[in-house]
């Protein structure tokens, strides 16, 4: 007999976010919190309700195909499945391509081969990458023929800092571009500025007005996620994209069945929600209670935004789950630790828990004795929080892309433009005022990271899937520069090298036990074998069923699990499954209880 459990929740059915709703909608918030579900949720009910709904995704590792089970690219795509619906992932790599050809295309036969091909090495780094997709961006927002077919288009944007940077962007390049002065090289050397120009301006002017554009901001009942909406609405609003939504995703549902896991989760979730930021606070805002499966097809986004759940045949996790090889991250600590010294990075899809493990090894190891330095490449990371407080040893630090960018500005301007007389340096200050210039920045301070780890353990918390293969890409263009100029036989070693180099560097994948994740890791995994950096192991944080709950609706969440836990055991050299925890792992205490010791040692 099937057991059934009805579970009321307490989402509301009239959405604020939804009332009224603006020709564009921008859903964001700090990674893994739920942007993308909520996002095609979105899409289908306003499509269902008669609307013409276009659905973009400006995440480099944007997952809408996934979610809605077809296949979407850099391409309008008609979701058969919801009449009415449009989906288009902005591909990096894609539009940059169409970019360069764009610029390049019209002087072939016009200029010697060489000079081709010096102009088409200019636009190859991550920074001509980026402003490709944020030129694909700003048409949908600047050029009314784009979206003259749709009532309604949805962003399903990149995870917060880099969000943040999209948002900034427009203005950004009108400020720079008005001046008329510097050198605009990744816009191309015959791009038509005065385009670019009215472009970005209409941009801004939509981005700022509250009839046209909503800021969705979606964060999970946590004190970190609130906290990242809350610096994302301060940042938006400081240059006038101030009309916005809060959603809260993903609040654990009450039930009747005494587990101490779901009293936990959920108090920890109301002190949150308590303690939820001022500048934020006053905000419209909806719930939308966790659901019991994963948001993966048409009928599972469709539930998302209603009232109530159903569980149905409850699997007992406990005791089904199937022991994976190193199931535990002591056995993972003490083999790096073996080294002595090295690169350690964790990589994944925004919210799988990266600085949380990040955290763990750094402060696992120098509780054993050694000099270990932590820091992270991603602009929304909260090291310092997760860490809160100090031991010796260890030393925490983030890429920080403005402090990189004017650290980056001063050393040019006092080398490049010592010897230059006044409008000398005028013209290479303006140069660097270039939005771009940051791309250049953040990866000089990645590199000298990198270097630091030949002479001690160094903990990479690294950015979200997308724009961390942006920054690897980066990285390998630096390398076949230096390549190309060092000439054969002359001994170098780049920053790539060092990530290629097993003995150097290890990468631990970090996933969550769903589906999305867990393809997302995959094709993370696929990424790094073809730029020759050999993942050394995986990390599944957060799992229900290595958690033994109880509550029946965990149970369910626990049972749709384990397809994933065999999943990750084929793909995976090693393996360790951290369990959900009643407690948050922050502070050197609770980070410490993720690397239990073994018993007897």
């Amino acid at each position: 007999m099937l057991r059934r459990l009805r579970l009321l929740l307490s989402t509301a059915t009239a959405m604020h976010f939804l009332t009224d709703t603006p020709p564009f909608l921008f859903f964001t918030g700090k990674g893994g919190v739920g942007k993308t579900s909520i996002a095609c949720a979105t899409a289908v009910t306003l499509a269902r309700a008669g609307k013409r709904v276009l659905l973009v995704s400006t995440d480099p590792a944007s997952n809408v195909g996934q979610v809605f089970e077809v296949t979407v690219g850099n391409a309008l795509t008609e979701i058969e499945a919801v009449p009415g619906l449009t989906a288009l992932e902005i591909d990096p790599e894609a539009a940059a391509a169409v970019y360069r050809e764009k610029i390049v295309g019209p002087m072939r036969g016009l200029l010697p081969e060489a000079e081709l091909a010096t102009i088409t090495e200019s636009l190859s780094g991550s920074c001509t990458t980026e402003i490709a997709s944020f030129d694909e961006f700003t048409a949908l927002l600047a050029d009314p023929e784009a979206t003259a077919g749709y009532d309604h288009v949805i962003f399903d944007t990149a995870p917060t800092g880099h969000t943040i940077r999209m948002l900034q962007l427009p203005g950004a390049w009108t400020d720079f571009l008005a001046k008329g002065e510097g050198d605009a090289s990744c816009l191309g050397p015959l791009a038509g500025l005065d385009k670019h120009k009215d472009m970005y301006a209409r941009a801004v002017d939509v981005l700022r007005d509250p009839a046209l554009t909503r800021l969705v901001l979606v964060a999970r009942p946590q004190e970190s996620a609130l906290a990242e909406i809350d610096r994302t609405y301060a940042e938006l609003s400081a240059i006038g994209i101030g009309h916005a939504s809060v959603v809260i995703n993903g609040a654990l549902p009450a039930d009747a069945s005494g587990d101490p896991l779901v009293d936990a989760v959920r108090s920890r979730e109301a002190a949150a929600l308590a303690a939820m930021p001022e500048f934020i606070a006053g905000l419209p805002r909806d719930a939308v209670a966790l659901k019991a499966h994963n948001m993966v097809g048409i009928e599972a986004l469709a539930a998302l935004l209603t009232t109530e759940t159903v569980v149905e045949n409850p699997a007992t996790a406990s005791g089904e789950l199937t022991p994976l090889p190193g199931t535990t991250l002591t056995a993972m600590v003490d083999e790096l630790e073996a080294a002595g010294r090295g690169l350690i990075m964790c990589m994944g899809k925004g919210g799988v828990g990266k600085t949380t493990v990040a955290a763990a090894i750094a402060v696992e190891l120098a509780a054993r004795g050694h000099h270990v330095h932590l820091t992270t490449t991603d602009p929304a990371a909260h090291l310092a929080q997760a860490v809160s407080g100090e031991l010796p040893g260890l030393t925490v630090s983030r890429i920080d892309p403005e402090g990189a960018t004017a650290e980056y500005r001063d050393r040019v301007m006092a080398v490049k433009g010592k010897d230059l007389d006044d409008a000398g340096r005028a013209a290479l200050a303006e140069d660097l005022m270039s939005p771009c210039t940051e791309e250049v920045a953040v990866f000089q301070q990645f590199s000298r990271v990198v270097s630091e780890s030949r002479r001690g353990f160094v903990v990479m918390d690294t950015a979200p899937t997308g724009h961390t293969l942006l920054l690897l890409d980066a990285t390998g263009s630096y390398h076949r520069e230096i390549a190309r100029n060092m000439g054969e036989g002359t001994h170098f070693t780049t920053p790539m090298m060092q990530l290629q180099d097993p003995a150097q560097t290890k990468v631990l994948v970090v996933t969550l036990a769903e589906t999305t994740p867990v393809l997302e890791a995959a094709e993370l995994q696929a990424e790094l074998v073809r730029a020759g950096i050999h993942p050394w192991g995986w990390v599944v944080n957060m799992s229900v069923a290595a958690a033994a709950p109880t509550s029946p609706f965990l149970q369910l969440r626990a049972a749709n699990e384990l397809p994933q836990l065999e999943r990750v055991g084929e793909l995976a050299e090693r393996v360790a499954v951290i369990p959900l925890l009643a407690d948050e792992p922050v502070g050197v205490e609770r980070l410490r209880q993720l690397v239990p010791v073994a018993v007897g040692a």
